[in-house]
């Protein structure tokens, strides 16, 4: 018999529906390792880092909290967010912490239209859509540079400039991770989306790399496509996608874009890769801590599950990670939705329902 393999996970839920989605994909995640005949099993460990660690230590999590998570196989992120810390404080004092200095550069979020939910998009009614949004994790738009200053010369008169950050290496890997990625879709295509007609900088760079990498997968359709030119092209011509690739900034948008035409933000899954597993890398919902409805025990927690299937596929399970997927579109697809998508289930009874078809699915395999 094969010697069990134990995969070790950092739980940060951090803030608000954060901590009720990650104790869902949590749970769906043990039923899966004890359906699989010993053959895997996940050893966790729960951080209490987020904005009440804030309002108790004045820092988002612990100094010397990256050295700890050097140790663990992947990490299962929440939501970070709440109205005692400013939104810049929280995000870098946490999940940019994180990816940044674990250089998880290449952020993964699926477009996924599920079955039984209702997408405000009408093409998606009897046209078949998936894609997924590729977006540089580790630069950009993102990078952090900058500053204030001349606050000296009074009210109104302070100066903040922030600078984006294009490196040729930065867009090399992850527009080489994007065709790389197109070669095991059955549309083979990556579309590039910049804004180099007004930044003539930065993304006329990332234009010349694309076009350079292009020549080494000629069995890649290509195409380049200014960024507001493609926020029209999700909505009128989703069909024709398959491999977006874009900058921090322009991805996280197109993606929150994406998602919303799939019916909710709810349903985003997301990666945050260091594809050469120097670092563990992070898998987090799209969504952020809804300080409206935590605590009530109504969030949707497929977008969590989801990112736990490309967890999986970062575990090289690949089979498992396709059986939870198939047991999110029975879930849905039986009329199983929270509130966000038109139900009434609530947080709860979506993952019991998860897990209960793939209960099914080892029956009927």
């Amino acid at each position: 018999m094969a010697e069990q393999q134990i995969f070790k996970i950092a739980s940060i839920p951090a803030d608000g529906v954060g901590k009720e989605v990650v104790a869902a994909g949590r749970k769906v995640l043990d039923a899966l390792a004890e359906q699989s005949n010993g053959a895997f099993s996940f050893d966790w460990t729960e951080f209490p880092w987020g904005s009440e660690y804030y309002d108790q230590h004045g820092v988002m999590m612990d100094p010397h909290g990256l050295e700890e998570l050097k140790g663990f196989d992947a990490i299962l992120f929440g939501a970070v967010g709440w109205e005692n810390v400013p939104d810049h404080v929280s995000l870098w004092g946490l999940r940019l912490n994180i990816t940044q200095n674990f250089d998880q550069w290449a952020n993964i979020r699926p477009v996924k239209f599920l079955p039984g939910v209702l997408s405000p998009l009408r093409k998606a009614d009897d046209t078949e859509l998936d894609w997924v949004v590729v977006r540089e994790n580790s630069e950009g738009e993102y990078a952090g540079l900058g500053g204030r200053n001349l606050s000296g010369r009074g009210p109104g008169n302070e100066v903040a400039v922030q600078s984006s950050l294009f490196t040729e290496k930065g867009c090399e890997r992850i527009i080489r991770f994007a065709f790389d990625l197109a070669r095991t879709r059955t549309a083979k295509k990556v579309s590039s989306v910049t804004k180099s007609n007004a930044q003539q900088y930065g993304m006329v760079l990332w234009d010349e790399v694309f076009a350079r990498v292009a020549k080494d997968y000629p069995d890649v359709t290509t195409e380049s496509v200014l960024v507001d030119a493609m926020s029209a092209k999700f909505v009128l011509h989703p069909e024709e996608l398959s491999v977006v690739v874009a900058s921090n900034l322009n991805a996280d948008i197109l993606s929150d874009l994406g998602s919303a035409l799939a019916g909710s933000l709810g349903l985003a899954a997301s990666a945050n890769l260091n594809p050469e597993r120097r670092f563990p890398s992070m898998f987090e919902p799209v969504h952020g801590s809804a300080p409206d409805i935590a605590g009530k025990g109504i969030s949707n927690p497929i977008g969590t599950i989801a990112s736990a299937a490309l967890m999986l596929d970062h575990f090289g399970l690949p089979t498992e990670a396709r059986r939870l997927e198939a047991a999110i579109e029975a879930t849905t697809a039986a009329g199983h939705l929270t509130r966000d998508i038109g139900g009434t289930a609530d947080t709860n009874e979506i993952t019991e329902a998860i897990i209960e078809a793939l209960a099914k699915s080892l029956t009927t395999a």
